[in-house]
């Protein structure tokens, strides 16, 4: 089962012309409920918004495969990162993003009771998520996709177990409930 979070999240910080703006948003307040209940999702975190590994690769895949996602009745794709609101909101809205739904995890308090919250001071980020992916249905775990190696401090990026090919190729095997 998912830990029960309050999510502080930004609406309204987009522009007409496409840009951020801070004038008209507001902040309002989300829970694990809000975003799963009732549900069926795919989703995913990563160490960081606008990161190598994390805009190039994971946004991108999951994005673009929605229609592949969708003809296994899931429902919604997430992505949750230990930031702010404000920098998930950039970076999906820089990214184009329009079928993933970003979920800001600012304090880390999600990623810390999923017990994936790792240091990452080599790299000045602080504490971070680990890389993973997971099919969650109602509140409730089907199965997660963890990378390897999780630690603190870790030297490499692994990434391939948390990816939307590793998570479909599961879906299409008939695994999922």
């Amino acid at each position: 089962m998912l830990p029960k979070i309050e999510f502080k999240v930004r609406q309204g910080d987009i522009a007409e012309d496409g840009g951020c703006t801070f004038d008209n948003g507001s902040w309002i307040t989300k829970t694990t409920d809000d975003y799963f209940k009732g549900k069926k999702v795919v989703l995913f975190s990563l160490p960081g918004a606008f990161t190598p590994t994390c805009t190039s690769q994971q946004l991108p895949g999951f994005e673009n495969n929605i229609a592949e996602f969708k003809k296994h009745f899931i429902d919604e794709i997430y992505c949750v990162s230990v930031n702010d609101s404000f920098v998930m909101n950039a970076w999906a809205n820089n990214e184009n993003i329009k079928n993933v739904k970003v979920i800001p995890d600012g304090s880390g308090e999600f990623t810390r009771q999923m017990g994936m919250l790792v240091k990452k001071d080599d790299k000045g980020f602080g504490y971070r998520s680990w890389r993973y992916a997971m099919i969650v249905n109602d509140g409730i775990i089907d199965k997660i996709f963890e990378e390897p190696g999780k630690s603190d401090n870790c030297t490499t990026d692994p990434y391939g177990e948390s990816s939307p090919e590793n998570v479909l190729q599961w879906l299409k095997m008939g695994k999922n409930i």
